[in-house]
């Protein structure tokens, strides 16, 4: 039986856990399967949930740490070295970046004979500076080098890596989409949204639109808080909007809604309604989507967005900007309107319209289930990386 190592950054939120959750899960009998984590950040959301559903022990490496700390990293890189030298891998497999330096120099220097690491994004634009930008491409670029495969998550992240960013040839990149339980979104969608709007005193003809998602500068929060301005004042629609998750920019995200004269409620210190509606992390987001009309996205950078998959199996209509894998996981007009990060009309008028028009925006939720159950279902995402894992093995 091989055995694989898998290695991701932390277990904070979001689609690499589940990523690896899943493949860890139900890639056995056939793949003994080891999963080691670094730690998350405190202003992170835990998904060890995830892991305890399924029933997956994980083993923990504290000094694999989002932030760069060569002393730390260094740490991390002895111990993943040691694990490997007990464990002996097969293959080991790395998912986002810190794992992916640490987790793939181990491998290398160990001989381990696959090497494999999923980009689940990536830093190389609106992020850092050009400077540290360039060093972080280059080191990319020396870790593709001594890696077997490199795994995208969708055509667009594939074409980015080797054509715009060029780290490593297009051959050496296998597509392989991230891979959801989606069905939860599919079922009792009537008692979940009722539910839903009962907690958040959601009236019957209020149209809530939410964004779902961790509060830094990546996701930017300010376009969202902009749009929403425009929207209070073009249309006479009752309007609720709702901000799920946490994170660093949390207070600035607060201060500008302020200074537009959004007013606006932390749900978890005080239960009363406002046109703005901080709720902190919600685990349980298919009872939230059912509850939303409207979900947006204002990323600046992104690889495949979580929340957009999720939106369009729970029947939602989707207001996003149009930056990394966005295009390849929703259908554009159809199940989603696209528009610039840096053009805020484009993007304030697309989501103006939507709450103006019932009947679209049930229309392009009704698209969302038939175009995401199967294409992004775990089950595929097994599959695909099993017989990855055997190509490799085998040559």
């Amino acid at each position: 039986m091989p055995r694989v190592l898998r290695i991701i950054n932390r277990l904070n939120l979001g689609g690499p856990t589940y990523n690896a959750a899943y493949l860890t899960k139900f890639l056995a009998p056939e793949f003994e399967t080891m999963l080691i984590a670094g730690t998350k950040d405190e202003s992170e959301e835990s998904s060890e949930f995830i892991l305890d559903n399924l029933g997956i022990a994980a083993t923990y490496i504290p000094e694999m740490k989002r932030s760069i700390n060569p002393m730390q990293d260094r740490k991390a890189y002895q111990r993943i070295k040691k694990i490997i030298n007990e464990f002996k891998p097969d293959i080991v497999h790395t998912h986002a970046a810190k794992a992916g330096t640490v987790g793939r120099l181990a491998a290398h220097h160990c001989k381990v004979p696959v090497i494999i690491h999923t980009f689940h994004g990536h830093v190389f634009h609106s992020y850092f500076n050009p400077v540290k930008t360039r060093i972080f491409i280059n080191i990319e670029r020396y870790l593709a080098s001594k890696s077997s495969k490199i795994i995208a998550i969708s055509d667009q992240q594939k074409m980015e890596l080797s054509m715009i960013y060029k780290i490593c040839a297009a051959e050496n990149i296998a597509t392989i989409p991230l891979g959801f339980d989606l069905d939860k979104f599919n079922t009792n969608r009537d008692s979940k949204r009722a539910d839903f709007r009962k907690k958040y005193l959601l009236d019957d003809d209020e149209i809530a639109i939410g964004i779902v998602g961790r509060l830094v500068p990546i996701k930017n929060h300010r376009l969202f808080i902009d749009a929403l301005e425009v929207v209070f004042k073009k249309s006479a629609k009752r309007i609720r909007a709702f901000i799920i998750g946490d994170g660093e920019e949390r207070r600035k995200i607060e201060q500008h809604a302020a200074s537009l004269n959004i007013k606006f409620v932390d749900f978890t210190m005080n239960e009363k309604k406002a046109p703005l509606t901080f709720t902190s992390w919600i685990k349980d987001i298919d009872w939230a989507m059912a509850g939303l009309d409207i979900i947006v996205l204002t990323s600046l950078n992104e690889g495949t967005p979580v929340s957009l998959i999720e939106a369009q199996a729970a029947g939602k209509p989707i207001v996003s900007t149009s930056v990394g894998g966005v295009e390849n996981i929703v259908l554009p007009n159809v199940t989603a309107l696209l528009g610039s990060p840096n053009r805020l009309m484009s993007f304030a008028n697309n989501l103006v319209w939507l709450v103006e028009n019932e009947q679209i925006r049930k229309a392009m939720g009704e698209k969302g289930w038939e175009h995401v159950h199967q294409k992004f279902h775990y089950t595929r995402l097994v599959e695909d990386t099993r017989k990855l894992y055997h190509h490799l093995l085998e040559q």
